[in-house]
């Protein structure tokens, strides 16, 4: 069992609407994986500031992200990415989800982890997705 940590968690932590401890209140013993779509979102926003000391404290918060164990995207998730997608696209909401969250979802699918987020509306309908909906205060 372990789980992965939807982006916006890990920024809600670095801007203090959540504390380290909010999480370990969840996830207990369990280990607590970063995916290489985290870095990807992450990076983006820092490529797209303009402001030096938000983009220097957002590049320290990534260096600090990169001490979690890395999940790995696989031959074995991207099959599982493309049977969630296939299946929402027959129900209806090809459009409606963001794919850097499917991706983080058929990462959880795989490993049979539980996924940390926030936006509960993101992931509510994906198929064998264990997830808890994290309440962040002053979101």
């Amino acid at each position: 069992m372990g789980f992965l940590i939807d982006t916006s968690l890990w920024i809600d932590v670095e801007r203090g609407r959540l504390s380290s401890a909010d999480i370990y209140a969840i996830t207990r013993q369990a280990p607590v994986y970063l995916s290489p779509i985290n870095l990807a979102e992450i990076r983006y926003g820092i490529e797209l500031m303009t402001d030096a000391r938000r983009k220097q404290k957002a590049s320290a918060m990534l260096r600090r992200m990169r001490r979690k164990p890395l999940l790995r995207i696989s031959g074995a998730t991207a099959e599982v990415f493309g049977v969630l997608a296939a299946g929402l696209a027959k129900a209806g909401r090809g459009h409606g989800f963001r794919v850097q969250d499917l991706w983080l979802a058929a990462q959880a699918v795989e490993r049979k982890f539980t996924l940390l987020t926030a936006n509960a509306k993101d992931f509510k309908d994906v198929p064998g997705l264990k997830f808890v909906a994290v309440n962040t205060p002053g979101a």
